[in-house]
């Protein structure tokens, strides 16, 4: 979140209900990855809480370094790894697997790459204005190749899955990022995470719609699992 730790940590309480609600959702083990977007989201709303009280109030001040790199371990790290394996992980389709997998293998070439630069390179924060604003010194020669990794690795995944209302995520995402990216340059990390919230309430409908679906398509992956259980039915009858 931005303006304030209240703010930050206020988001937060409003998040972890949803991360509640997300998670009761779960009927598949494949899905718990995918209802778990509302926790990241929330812990990243309690660092950047605990950052401003660091930037702000002396007493917090030994918190700001761990919690600078935490925030952006989450934001650079955590986003393009979690993403495409949630996603990955509730597609069932031979062919969109395969997809999905290389999505992945963006993920993971993008958190690395960030990963390393966060390691390497010298980040601060710093409050401006009426938000946080990070000095990353990372190579600019690879910055808009890294951005447009990281928009695919973020942003891709769940369009192309076969579920109705997934399409919210990356809608969500896609609008938060730009909005963002085109009047918040220079606080990308931290006013970007003020749509969090959206976010997390889109993956709660999607979830609601993996539970309930309203198509045919959301309903794929279920299929196989109902005609088994009618095969082992049939079978246990004709045993009587």
């Amino acid at each position: 979140m931005c303006f304030s730790a209240s703010a930050s940590f206020g988001a937060g309480v409003i998040l972890a209900v949803v991360s509640v609600i997300s998670i009761k959702e779960v009927r598949k083990p494949s899905q718990i990855y995918f209802a778990c977007i509302p926790i990241i989201f929330c812990a990243q709303q309690f660092v950047e809480g605990f950052l401003w009280l660091a930037l702000t109030k002396p007493f917090f001040a030994p918190l700001q370094q761990i919690t600078t790199y935490l925030l952006l371990f989450i934001g650079q790290i955590v986003w393009p790894l979690w993403i495409p394996y949630a996603a990955l992980k509730l597609e069932k389709e031979y062919e969109n697997i395969i997809f999905q997998r290389a999505l992945f293998a963006i993920g993971i070439i993008t958190a690395f790459y960030l990963g390393y630069c966060l390691i390497t390179y010298s980040v601060e924060a710093s409050i401006t204005g009426y938000a946080i604003s990070f000095s990353q010194n990372y190579p600019m020669k690879y910055s808009i190749i890294c951005d447009l990794l990281y928009i695919i690795a973020t942003v891709a995944p769940p369009l192309f899955l076969n579920i109705k209302k997934v399409w919210l995520l990356s809608i969500t995402t896609i609008i938060s990022y730009s909005i963002t990216t085109i009047y918040y340059e220079n606080y990308i990390v931290s006013v970007w995470s003020f749509f969090s919230f959206f976010i997390g309430v889109s993956v709660l409908v999607i979830m609601d719609e993996i539970r309930y679906p309203t198509n045919k398509n959301s309903n794929y992956y279920y299929s196989n699992e109902q005609n088994n259980d009618a095969s082992i039915s049939n079978q246990d009858f004709k045993a009587l």
